[in-house]
């Protein structure tokens, strides 16, 4: 990376984990902080409230994408983010359930997260993109290992109202950083692999792969969002206050996050993906059932909290690789954002179907309701082909026209072990998914050294048998 791709991707991070922190900080807390409020007496419109969020976030974030596109990236960011203020604002003065739940739809509404990939891609070289996402990935990891531990050392010294404001100042501190820390991109254009486009959404939406990883995720943060509607009250019950609840919650954070790693390792590096996955899932599906039974226990909670969110974080980071490498490279930009769409929606159905369940049921019932998501995903998951160890090559092109694009495309198509081509003239670069053992990569690399000549001569080089 060059200097300036390095200060782009760690600005850009940084925005897009303090943006994810209005969505972390308050879990371990809120509804044991709502109940107090007037209208907190019902448990369903705390789970609204708690997930409010989520739904304007999934509702208005493939369209604010768009309007990047159109209107400059740097507009809708700033604009998002004063949204974000904004519903932080309401939030930290609201005095009823009613008004924390408008805060937090307008915080939603502030939905930036397409549009601060569109900035990084502008911003960052093909080659490199894959850090630059890497590393916003990992900010938003800490992000929410951070916020579980501080969420109630906050609460305890500031209050409800205090943590809003906050959040809602670190939003300045994020206009501020976009306005003098991120570059203003040279060129602003859409970019297939981290934008939405409406022409392939139906492609997306009918590719049965895509849409089990769809549901995948929707399970995981519906799951999450309930979690934090029920064990909050189960510790309190336990004798920890909402104070005191980050005893609980650092030493499970700390632990999950080192125990995750030797999975990701072995389903990446020993092709084990399927295998690792389906583990996961049944491993949350056990903790759920745990909690069940040990909630009178502050370390059989902790335990079960530690096994959640070990298979939490595994899932996590390995469902944006399937995505990635089972997505069709024309379309890989509208798969993550569809992808990332529903994980909001199912924050919002998660938290206001735990608080429905709670008030109707009682707290058991939320963590049955947990089980049978799971296991239902599980199901799911088990007709999934395992993912292939492919990976996407990205090669630089003179500049051609279409026709001589797309019959490099087509000779690119032919090499051994490429799966997939896609060569996009106007961004001058040739996307080539490929088996990661028995390609044939000097094939493809003469294919595009001679791919300048094609406008002159034709595809004479490149359909010269000798390099297929």
């Amino acid at each position: 990376m060059t200097p300036l791709e390095r200060r782009a991707s760690i600005g850009l991070a940084g925005i897009y984990g303090l943006r994810m922190l209005g969505l972390f900080i308050i879990l371990p807390i809120f509804a044991l902080y709502a109940e107090k409020l007037p209208g907190g007496q019902s448990h369903f419109l705390i789970g609204i409230a708690l997930g409010a969020y989520g739904l304007t976030q999934a509702i208005l974030q493939i369209p604010a994408g768009w309007l990047s596109d159109r209107y400059g990236r740097k507009p809708v960011i700033i604009v998002g983010l004063l949204l974000f203020a904004a519903g932080s604002f309401v939030a930290a003065s609201a005095d009823n359930i009613y008004w924390i739940i408008f805060g937090r739809v307008i915080q939603g509404a502030g939905a930036i997260n397409a549009a601060v990939m569109a900035l990084t891609a502008d911003l960052t070289r093909e080659e490199h993109r894959t850090k630059a996402m890497a590393m916003i990935g990992i900010t938003i990891g800490i992000t929410f290992s951070i916020s579980m531990v501080l969420s109630p050392l906050l609460y305890k010294y500031i209050g409800m109202s205090g943590m809003f404001t906050l959040i809602g100042l670190l939003a300045f501190v994020s206009i501020g950083v976009v306005l003098w820390f991120i570059p203003n991109p040279t060129i602003t254009r859409f970019h297939s692999d981290t934008e939405a486009n409406t022409s392939k959404l139906a492609e997306v939406l009918r590719n049965k792969d895509l849409l089990r990883m769809d549901f995948g995720v929707f399970t995981l943060h519906a799951i999450l969002m309930s979690v934090f509607m029920q064990v909050p009250f189960i510790l309190r019950a336990d004798g920890l206050d909402a104070q005191h609840q980050w005893q609980v919650y650092l030493p499970v954070m700390l632990i999950a996050f080192g125990l995750m790693v030797p999975p990701i390792i072995i389903a990446e590096k020993k092709a084990k993906m399927k295998e690792v996955f389906m583990i996961a899932i049944a491993l949350a599906a056990v903790a759920q059932v745990a909690i069940l039974f040990l909630h009178d226990s502050i370390w059989g909670v902790a335990v079960s909290l530690l096994m959640f969110f070990t298979a939490f974080n595994v899932l996590e980071a390995t469902q944006p690789s399937i995505v990635s490498k089972i997505s069709p490279l024309a379309a890989k930009g509208t798969a993550m954002g569809v992808f990332s769409s529903v994980q909001f929606l199912g924050a919002f159905f998660g938290s206001a179907m735990g608080g429905l369940l709670m008030q109707l049921y009682g707290g058991n019932a939320v963590l049955v309701f947990a089980v049978f998501m799971l296991l239902l995903w599980l199901a799911v998951a088990s007709t999934m082909q395992a993912p292939k160890p492919l990976a996407t090559r990205i090669y630089h092109l003179k500049e051609m026209d279409e026709d001589a694009a797309r019959t490099l495309q087509l000779a690119l198509a032919r090499v051994r072990g490429v799966s997939e081509v896609l060569v996009v003239a106007n961004e001058q670069i040739a996307l080539v998914k490929v088996e990661i053992s028995g390609f044939d990569e000097d094939a493809v690399e003469n294919m595009v050294s001679f791919s300048s000549t094609l406008n002159q001569e034709g595809a004479t080089k490149v359909g010269n048998p000798q390099l297929i």
